[in-house]
This record gives C-alpha cells, structure tokens and sequence, in this order.
C-alpha cells in the first residue's frame, strides 16, 4: 500500500478464524470472500494434516502449493497477454491490408472509368472523322 486516501477509505480489517486462532486482515475485499479464503486455506491444511502430517508442516505445505498455483496461474496469464498481443498485432496488420485492398480497388475503379471515359471520346472522335 501506498498509503492514498483512496485505498485507507476502502480498506477494512477482517477478523478470520483459522485452527481456532483469530486474524486480523485489513482488505478491500468483502468479508465474505475473506472467510471463504480462510475456509479454504483451513481444509487444505487440514487434509494434509489428517495425513499424519504436522500443522506446522502442513501449512508450509500448503504455502508451496498455493504459491505453485499461483505460479502457473500467472505463467498462463502471461501466456495469453502474450497470445493476446500477437492477435492485437494480426489484428493491426489484417486492417491495413484491408484499408490498402479497398484503395487498390477504388484506384483500380476510377482507372477503368477514365479508361472507358477516352474509349468513348476517342470512339466519338473517330464517328465524327
């Protein structure tokens, strides 16, 4: 936090409950998608515990794997901002062409009417000689 009155007006403390020990989390997210990540963040460590594990190693356990999905979850982010670039760039590339295929045309219309324009006249011309 950069300390801007806009994240202080928005901010709030959350109070969650994990393995019956209480949490302050001061946030801009609702109460209740706090407590949905605290219940979440609980059962997984709760699995790994009931495995025989230690609760302080099952929460370490339990960091290395959320911060693994994360991890790949970010790495397939920037995978498609990357995708999403190429497509903008493609996107650019087809536009211009276009643009250039419609001046072509239009070019290559008004060249086929000065085209019939001088047949005529020169049609004329030699109706009138």
């Amino acid at each position: 936090m950069n300390g801007s009155t806009d994240e202080i007006e928005t901010s709030k403390v959350v109070r969650v409950s994990i393995f019956g020990r209480e949490y302050k989390v001061k946030t801009s997210e609702s109460s209740g998608y706090v407590y949905s990540l605290a219940r979440t963040l609980e059962t997984k460590i709760t699995e790994l515990s009931e495995s025989g594990v230690s609760p302080y190693a099952a929460t370490v356990m339990t960091a290395l794997s959320l911060l693994d999905d994360l991890n790949k979850a970010n790495t397939a982010l920037d995978v498609v901002r990357s995708q999403a670039k190429e497509y903008v760039s493609e996107a650019g590339k087809a536009r211009l062409e276009r643009d250039t295929a419609i001046m072509e045309a239009e070019t290559a219309k008004m060249r086929a009417q000065q085209l019939e324009s001088s047949l005529k006249l020169k049609q004329l011309g030699d109706s009138i000689a």
